[in-house]
């Protein structure tokens, strides 16, 4: 069962790894996508909103679904909420499996479905007081429509 977390908090991508990890002897190969609050056009910061409850459970099920695709020996979702500033962590996926493959196309399944279905709404804060909803993006639309 996969590890979901939705929290304001930092996280420790290291120690998140080693966590699954620990033990183990049938794991060959751990994929990771670690996503960074970037300052594109002058970006204060990025605010994540979502419904407590409802979140986790979407993140759940995707991450159920992953673990019935591929045959994985662990799975890790970590997402963050509230105000995010740049150079800070937003989301990470750690996917663990006996080999490669598995682990490397189910963390781009889960990262793509974070991107364009996951229940998050992000808003960025701009200098002077500005301020936007994030929508949603073609290019992210067509890289999840391959799963």
């Amino acid at each position: 069962m996969a590890k979901v977390l939705v929290q304001q908090a930092p996280f420790d991508a290291g120690a998140e790894t080693a966590a699954l990890t620990a033990g183990r002897t049938d794991v060959g190969g751990v994929a990771s996508f670690l996503g960074v609050c970037r300052s594109d056009d002058g970006l204060d910061a990025m605010v994540l909103e979502h419904y407590p409850g409802m979140t986790e459970r979407a993140i759940e099920r995707i991450a159920a679904e992953a673990e019935g695709r591929w045959p994985l020996t662990g799975c890790t979702v970590i997402h963050r909420v509230g105000r995010i500033l740049p150079g800070e962590p937003i989301v990470l996926v750690l996917t663990a499996s006996s080999h490669r493959a598995a682990a490397l196309e189910s963390c781009a399944f889960l990262i793509d479905w974070l991107k364009t279905r996951a229940p998050f709404w992000k808003r960025e804060e701009f200098a002077g007081g500005t301020e936007r909803w994030v929508e949603a993006r073609a290019e992210d639309d067509a890289a999840a429509a391959r799963w």
